[in-house]
């Protein structure tokens, strides 16, 4: 699979088909796991990652429960091809740049990959469309149970799984949903879900995870802790309890606006609208942002000229990395912002 072949098209996770796909982006499962003999790789040489990059790569390209998967070396693309796996939820930010021998293994529909030599010798992730946690946590259970009998994993009877961080002890397990959620943000109730969140023992992040701004009024909401938890029971929980129940609170929020400020409501879609199919420069920022207000009128049923699926298409191929290797070309700040603007204008009008 060559990387431009994922420049041009959307991601499946990015799916409106799926359970509560207006609010609910999507739904991910990650798994922290090292392996046993092998220093962390804070420790490790470069000879030593290359050990554990081989063995781990070799162990999941065999894996039967896996098909059409693809190895990237990572340190052999360049910055731009790196980003673009950034922009599409598949390696993190801390993969793109590090340092020494390091990997992904990547699945052609972009529902499953697994990162090696990043903080840990492996994350596993599984992703899918919406609200749909329990598929996921099925789906990299068998993965990680057929990995771990090809390999021995650190693991202590009293501390459970060995991770670099502390926080990722014991189970290893994060549970992540990527969340739009504009009607909270345009109601002042975003402050009283992040203290209910912190309250949880949850983490609320920007659209690409740690260390990131909320953009377009994307978070992704995880768990905090791994230790001591059962992994059934906090995936239970977020779809079933946590996740609905935040849905609950921003489609209350988007009915109060619709109710007490119709006209805001429809002067911010109108703006967003008339910006994105007229603007001759617009920064990767701004487009998120109007992105977002566009797709909150769409599925409120304020603007019925435009899909959902051309939005979400939007989303994807006007980040930075996308528009230029699409191009071809490497481009500067100023030169972005053109072809963002020229993109949004031919799909918009």
């Amino acid at each position: 699979m060559r990387l431009n072949e994922l420049s041009s098209k959307i991601s499946q996770w990015f799916d409106p088909e799926s359970p509560l796909s207006d609010i609910v982006i999507s739904s991910r499962i990650r798994l922290a796991r090292n392996l046993a003999g092998h220093k962390f790789i804070s420790r490790c040489s470069n000879e030593q990652k290359e050990e554990i990059l081989k063995i781990l790569k070799e162990t999941i390209l065999s894996l039967k429960e896996l098909s059409n998967i693809f190895f990237f070396d990572i340190p052999q693309h360049s910055c731009l091809e790196r980003d673009l796996l950034v922009e599409r939820q598949l390696i993190s930010r801390n993969l793109a740049t590090g340092h020494g021998p390091r990997g992904a293994v990547i699945a052609k529909n972009e529902l499953f990959a697994a990162q090696i030599n990043e903080e840990d010798h492996l994350r596993l992730s599984v992703l899918a469309g919406g609200l749909n946690l329990e598929k996921c946590w099925q789906r990299i259970n068998d993965i990680d149970d057929a990995i771990g009998k090809k390999v021995s994993y650190a693991f202590s009877p009293k501390l459970g799984f060995l991770t670099a961080c502390p926080t990722n002890l014991g189970t290893g397990i994060r549970v992540s949903v990527m969340l739009h959620l504009p009607g909270l943000k345009m109601t002042d109730q975003l402050k009283k879900l992040f203290n209910s969140a912190k309250d949880m023992n949850l983490t609320v992040r920007g659209l690409f995870g740690e260390g990131t701004e909320a953009v377009g009024d994307f978070f992704q909401l995880s768990n905090q802790v791994t230790l001591g938890i059962n992994e059934k029971q906090i995936v239970e929980d977020f779809e079933t309890v946590i996740i609905p129940k935040i849905v609950e609170y921003e489609r209350l929020a988007r009915d109060e606006l619709v109710v007490k400020d119709p006209n805001i409501l429809d002067d911010r879609v109108s703006r967003a609208l008339a910006v994105l199919k007229s603007a001759k420069l617009i920064s990767s920022h701004e487009a998120l942002f109007l992105l977002s207000n566009l797709r909150m009128g769409i599925n409120m049923g304020r603007i019925k000229e435009i899909s959902i699926n051309t939005i979400n298409e939007l989303f994807m191929l006007t980040q930075p990395a996308h528009l230029q290797i699409n191009k071809g070309e490497n481009l500067d700040a100023e030169q972005r912002d053109v072809l963002r603007a020229e993109t949004l204008r031919a799909k918009l009008n």
